[in-house]
């Protein structure tokens, strides 16, 4: 019987840990290294795209196109992430990591300040990798 309760204890104890793990929260804003998701090209100067055409997963949906960042990989593989971004229907553009990072970031924080969207919660990835986003 002391077998039993320290097992269903134990069980306790690391559920009670990892719910607490998973309420940590990450904020990466756009102009991080780490953010990837959608990007607002609005006035910006012609950004380097990795495919000169749109991708899309599922057609027949009318739907304006964006832009985005992504994980080196996800481009190529998109099928199996454009749900994380929530654009499997939209004509969808892939922006070249040198660009972001030596054109887009500069001229955002031109426009919004050095600070502007940091440590505030919902633009990033999470983990760096694909969760938060930034596509609304």
């Amino acid at each position: 019987m002391k077998i039993i309760a320290f097992v269903f204890g134990t069980a306790a104890l690391a559920s009670a840990t990892l719910a607490s793990a998973t309420d940590v929260g990450v904020s990466i804003s756009v102009g991080d290294p780490n953010f990837y998701g959608q990007l607002d090209i609005g006035n910006m100067p012609q950004p380097r795209l990795i495919y000169p055409q749109p991708v899309i997963i599922e057609r027949g949906v009318r739907a304006a196109p964006m832009y985005l960042r992504v994980p080196p990989g996800h481009a190529k593989h998109w099928d199996k992430h454009c749900a994380e971004y929530r654009a499997c229907g939209r004509p969808v553009y892939f922006v070249q990591d040198d660009w972001y990072e030596d054109v887009y970031v500069p001229t955002y924080r031109k426009h919004h300040g050095p600070d502007h969207g940091h440590g505030g919660p919902g633009n990033g990835h999470g983990k760096g990798h694909g969760h938060g986003h930034g596509h609304d």
